[in-house]
C-alpha cells in the first residue's frame, strides 16, 4: 500500500513494541490454557451451569462470591485479577479485559455487550507501551447494554449506567447515569413496598 502522508513526524512503531515481564500475571502457558477453556468448555457450557463457571473461573485464580450469574458469552481476560461479591449478573457477550484489577461488588447487574476496558497505550512513546489501570464497580450497581468503562474509574455505590454510554471519568454513588460521554443526571431514589419482607 503506498504511503501517500508526506509528514515525516513518526507517531508510533509497534515493530518496537513489547508486552512487559509479568505483565499478564502468569507465565504464557497459563495464559493460553485459559484462552483454550474458555473458547471451549466455558464458552459451551450450558446457560443454566452458573455454578460451573463460577468454578473454572476459581480454578484459575479468580475470587467469586457466591450466587453469581456468569453468562457463557461473558470474555474474561485475566481470571486471576477478577474479583466479584455476591448476587453479581454478568451477561451475554460483555468483556472484562481485565489487563489490571477489576473489583466488581455485590448485587451488581451487568447487561449485555459490557466492556470494562483496564488497557490503555502510552501516546507520548513512539514504543506504543501497554498500560493498565484498575476498574472499581461497587455494589448495588447496574450497567445497562452496551456500556464502556475505561481504565482507572470507579463506578459508585447504587448507580446506574444508561444504555450505550460512554463512561470516561469517576460516577458518584446513588445516581441515574447516561451519555458520552457519562455524566450524573439525576439521583437515584427507591420507592419502598411495604409488602416486600425484609
Amino acid at each position: 500500500m503506498k504511503n501517500t502522508n508526506n509528514n515525516p513526524i513518526k507517531y508510533q512503531d509497534l515493530s518496537k513494541f513489547s508486552v512487559p515481564a509479568n505483565f499478564r500475571g502468569k507465565n504464557v502457558f497459563i495464559v493460553q490454557l485459559w484462552w483454550i477453556v474458555q473458547a471451549t468448555i466455558f464458552r459451551l457450557s450450558p446457560q443454566f451451569m452458573y455454578g460451573f463457571r463460577a468454578k473454572l473461573l476459581r480454578l484459575f485464580g479468580a475470587k467469586i462470591g457466591h450466587n453469581v450469574l456468569i453468562r457463557n458469552t461473558a470474555i474474561i481476560t485475566y481470571p486471576w485479577k477478577l474479583e466479584i461479591g455476591n448476587n453479581t449478573w454478568v451477561g451475554d457477550d460483555s468483556v472484562i479485559y481485565n489487563l489490571d484489577d477489576v473489583f466488581i461488588g455485590s448485587n451488581v447487574a451487568i447487561a449485555h455487550r459490557v466492556y470494562l476496558c483496564t488497557g490503555l497505550h502510552d501516546t507520548t512513546k513512539l514504543t506504543f507501551d501497554i498500560q493498565a489501570k484498575p476498574i472499581h464497580i461497587k455494589d448495588q450497581t447496574w450497567l445497562a447494554n452496551d456500556i464502556f468503562v475505561g481504565p482507572g474509574l470507579t463506578v459508585g455505590f447504587g448507580t446506574v449506567i444508561g444504555a450505550r454510554s460512554t463512561v470516561l471519568h469517576d460516577m458518584p454513588d446513588g445516581m441515574i447515569c447516561y451519555g458520552y460521554p457519562c455524566v450524573p443526571v439525576k439521583q437515584r431514589t427507591i420507592i419502598n413496598d411495604s409488602t416486600a419482607s425484609v
